[in-house]
């Protein structure tokens, strides 16, 4: 299986290319402010997405902004109503919330497809 993403002090970029220009390209994903990055290479492509994190961490430790945390562990989740139904009635069932099912339901998913 092909991995799609770089990772560096715990931000994570997306990988992409472009076959007519014929370049790599990214953004890291899990914060607001944008941060991208490209390369003619894959070695081009790693080495500009570090400096790309080492500067937006810079920049903010210049103008006194705190660099977002990637990942903050919470995201919105649109459902199908009747999936949304389910979940809610699995959770009672099981004497939990909802959160706490769904966060069980992925943790089971997920090892399944890795192992």
């Amino acid at each position: 299986m092909s991995k799609n993403y770089l990772k560096y002090k715990k931000y994570v970029g997306s990988v992409q290319f472009d076959a007519d220009d014929r370049i790599f390209h990214g953004q890291v994903l899990g914060i607001n402010d944008t941060i991208s990055f490209e390369g003619s290479s894959v070695e081009e492509l790693e080495q500009d997405f570090k400096a790309a994190v080492e500067h937006y961490v810079e920049t903010c430790r210049k103008i006194g902004k705190e660099p977002e945390k990637p990942f903050k562990g919470a995201f919105n989740l649109r459902l199908d109503p009747s999936l949304h139904e389910m979940l809610v009635t699995g959770a009672l069932r099981e004497g939990k919330t909802l959160n706490a099912f769904v966060k069980e339901v992925l943790k089971k998913a997920l090892s399944e497809i890795h192992p």
